[in-house]
């Protein structure tokens, strides 16, 4: 028989675990509501109501359609882009979700400790000189020579982050952030470095492209795409050895977590994700750092449910900051990475005064 406090507690744990799973439904729902209004929102208005009977119609819930110009904007201009801001967003969130994990610290973030940047160097360098990189072979492998050099440059800035920030077994943050302004600093020279040598059409993708966005480079996103999507279903099996590995690598140890492996497959896994994301999209900043502090607040710390919530939090973001991005400076687009700078800096800055305050008591 059960005492009464051992029925407590399980009703208790109970309630926890009902309430993660009722906020990762909450969390679906917002992602689905913010899909159909961004759907609706642009240059060329139209009606939730004509969206919603239109996705009907798709899926074969409805004969009657909606007017053919409208359906041809949403079909081929928006759904695309949006499905776009879903993958993209789901991984920058995830990816900052495990690396803070990974790093043991609320601040690490793909674009803050310099991975997107090292990512985009590695993509600004094959999109100007792959044609010297790549020789005969660019014509066939070129435009998919953009992720695989966002990936390099990806993984290898994360494992340098790692093994200079590491001091006595532990990432020291100071250090770690330091490090991560000497990287942003070394691959933004060196995108610099490539922009002064790209010729006038070039640069004119880079620009924008440098400030993140979502309109899509067709065909040859594709690639990218599939890796995130493999990328975010790896790292979202990482829920129960980040929780251990929280404990401390000693510990981990002792409870049968090979610790080596897997800092080297999250490493890895991170890279491949931010490095895709980027090839794809450009730089993207704070989707990682804001996206796992919002659902830490609902979730609690457990991994098994802040990454799948990490994921769909960044979606329903970078889904919204698109929607924003399209109509607050019409007939103009404002770049997405702009929109979610302005977001995320504040956020940034009052993360860091927290922690100074903390320390202080």
């Amino acid at each position: 028989m059960k005492t009464v406090k051992q029925v407590a507690t399980s009703l208790r744990q109970f309630g926890q675990i009902n309430r993660r799973v009722w906020s990762l439904v909450l969390l679906l729902l917002v992602l689905v509501l913010v899909t159909v209004m961004s759907l609706g929102t642009g240059g060329a208005h139209i009606a939730l109501g004509d969206v919603i009977v239109h996705i009907a119609q798709r899926i074969g819930l409805s004969g009657s359609g909606i007017d053919a110009f409208d359906g041809r904007i949403l079909d081929t201009l928006r759904l695309p882009r949006i499905l776009r801001a879903i993958v993209i967003g789901g991984g920058l969130g995830l990816a900052g979700a495990v690396m803070q994990s990974l790093f043991r610290n609320p601040i690490a973030d793909p674009g803050i400790i310099g991975v997107s940047a090292s990512a985009a160097f590695g993509a600004v360098a094959m999109i100007v000189s792959g044609h010297i990189i790549l020789g005969s072979f660019y014509p066939t492998i070129g435009p998919y020579g953009v992720p695989v050099a966002a990936f390099a440059g990806a993984v290898i800035a994360t494992a340098f982050i790692r093994i200079l920030s590491r001091q006595d077994g532990q990432t020291d943050a100071a250090i770690m952030l330091l490090i991560g302004v000497a990287i942003n600093a070394m691959a933004f020279a060196g995108v610099g470095v490539f922009t002064y040598m790209a010729d006038d059409a070039q640069l004119r993708s880079l620009t924008f492209w440098q400030m993140g966005a979502l309109a899509g480079n067709g065909p040859t996103d594709t690639p990218a795409l599939i890796i995130m999507v493999l990328g975010i279903a790896y790292l979202m099996s990482l829920g129960s050895p980040l929780n251990l590995f929280l404990l401390g690598e000693a510990e981990a140890r002792h409870l049968g977590v090979e610790v080596e492996h897997l800092k080297r497959r999250a490493t890895v896994a991170t890279a491949l994700v931010v490095g895709a994301a980027v090839a794809v999209s450009g730089i993207i900043g704070f989707v990682g750092l804001v996206a796992p502090h919002l659902v830490r607040l609902v979730t609690g710390p457990d991994n098994r449910y802040v990454l799948p919530a990490s994921a769909i939090c960044g979606a329903i973001m970078l889904t919204g900051a698109d929607a924003v991005a399209r109509i607050i400076v019409l007939p103009a687009e404002l770049p997405i990475g702009l929109v979610t700078g302005i977001i995320g800096g504040p956020f940034f800055l009052g993360l860091l005064m927290r922690e100074k305050k903390r320390r202080r008591l």
